[in-house]
């Protein structure tokens, strides 16, 4: 009866946390990042080719689950949900590696020697990496796109997101200027972050503001 019990308690705790995530509550979403952030890491971190993209598949991960949370319709537990969510991303992962890593070559790899034996190496035969007028032009084009989007998303993330990404405060020193927990913080990112992914995603012909959650 006891195990009876905790299960019907944890599945009416679920179904209020769903809710307020649902509702969009920065609360909420923030004690889920802190509760499954972790886990989630470690996980990508076994199961990807290169342990460095861990921690930005993990991002995205959250990314996907703040923003797909309203298809969530409790066929599954929440963590299993977000499980599923993080192990497609890295299957993504892994093809994507397999398709462009796996065969790249490496630019310190020697193609022939010179002189005394010293060997030539791929990097040296590369053609001059200036940026060329035309490449400068579509910089300037996209960094103005980006800064356009960047002041469309709503406060408090648009600033989370100016002191982590453009300033680049570590996590602690933006929770402190803010006034609010690293969960919050994180929080704010990934919310800041898919707002400002779905405004860079709309087309560009019309440089409108679309629409945002706040």
């Amino acid at each position: 009866m006891g195990n009876l019990t905790s299960a019907l308690t944890f599945q009416s705790e679920e179904a209020a946390l769903v809710a307020e995530l649902k509702a969009g509550s920065e609360e909420a979403f923030a004690w889920l990042i802190e509760r499954y952030h972790q886990s989630i890491y470690s996980l990508l971190a076994r199961t990807v080719q290169d342990q460095g993209d861990a921690a930005d598949l993990a991002q995205e991960v959250f990314v996907k689950v703040f923003r797909g949370i309203g298809s969530f319709h409790g066929e599954s537990s929440l963590r299993t949900w977000i499980y599923r969510i993080a192990l497609r991303e890295a299957s993504n992962q892994r093809r994507w590696w397999m398709r462009h890593c796996q065969h790249e070559v490496p630019m310190d790899q020697p193609i022939g020697e010179q002189g005394e034996g010293t060997p030539i190496l791929l990097r040296d035969t590369l053609v001059d990496p200036g940026v060329s007028p035309y490449e400068r032009a579509a910089q300037e084009e996209e960094r103005t796109r980006v800064e356009w989007a960047l002041e469309q998303v709503p406060e408090p993330y648009r600033t989370t997101l100016i002191l982590r990404d453009v300033e680049g405060f570590i996590y602690e020193e933006v929770a402190e200027m803010q006034g609010v927990n690293l969960g919050t913080v994180k929080s704010r990112l990934v919310r800041g972050r898919a707002i400002l992914r779905r405004l860079l995603e709309a087309p560009s012909s019309s440089q409108q503001p679309v629409a945002v959650a706040g």
